[in-house]
């Protein structure tokens, strides 16, 4: 099956950023089959695209890419991506006791809906780690109490890097992560949560909706 090339690109917005990205493309024989991009709006003006490359017949390998690529994103002082969509994202999830989210991505992935591996699980709470372990999952117990954040948080960051983690999944995991832990997977954490954020954060937002 025919793969495609996917780059992600965040970089000061300015005027050409997206002609120069397709430019590149075309001068090596790609055909860009999606193109998406957002802009921030003032005072960060931030320029994010996300492009999608047709990878048969493009005229560099995935090995070739990212130097051929490089001396561009420098011009323009990019933070980029490559990926390709043959090689399944590497996804690790963490959650707390309630098991609905988990359960579902579970079913997800066991049906091949969800095209990604899930090398491991992380819980600060025991109870799921039956579940996880059917799946031939490994599950990690780092009990979180507030005396011990700082230090199970940075088994959590080398439990990840230790799988090469891509992204991490919040199945409803119950607590904060602190800046340090969200500046190790800058824009690669996915949040399930069941509250009606921001207005009815932390514990019961459903009663205290309704009341």
């Amino acid at each position: 099956m025919n793969h495609s090339i996917r780059l992600l690109i965040a970089c000061p917005d300015h005027k050409g950023i997206t002609a120069a990205v397709s430019s590149f493309v075309e001068a090596h024989d790609g055909n860009i089959v999606r193109i998406d991009q957002y802009l921030k709006p003032p005072p960060s003006r931030r320029f994010f695209l996300r492009m999608e490359i047709e990878g048969e017949g493009f005229g560099l390998d995935r090995e070739e890419l990212g130097d051929a690529f490089a001396p561009l994103a420098r011009e323009h002082d990019m933070d980029w991506q490559l990926s390709c969509s043959d090689t399944p994202k590497r996804m690790a999830i963490m959650v707390s006791r309630y098991d609905h989210c988990l359960t579902d991505l579970m079913r997800r992935w066991d049906t091949g809906e969800l095209d990604v591996r899930i090398p491991l699980v992380i819980s600060n709470h025991p109870d799921l780690a039956p579940r996880v372990e059917a799946y031939g999952i490994p599950f990690y117990h780092l009990p979180v109490m507030p005396e011990t954040k700082v230090e199970q948080e940075s088994k959590g960051l080398e439990v990840l890097a230790d799988y090469e983690i891509d992204f991490v999944v919040l199945a409803r995991y119950m607590q904060i992560l602190t800046s340090r832990f969200l500046g190790a997977y800058p824009d690669r954490i996915i949040n399930i949560h069941h509250s009606f954020l921001p207005a009815f954060a932390g514990a019961k937002p459903y009663q205290r909706a309704y009341e």
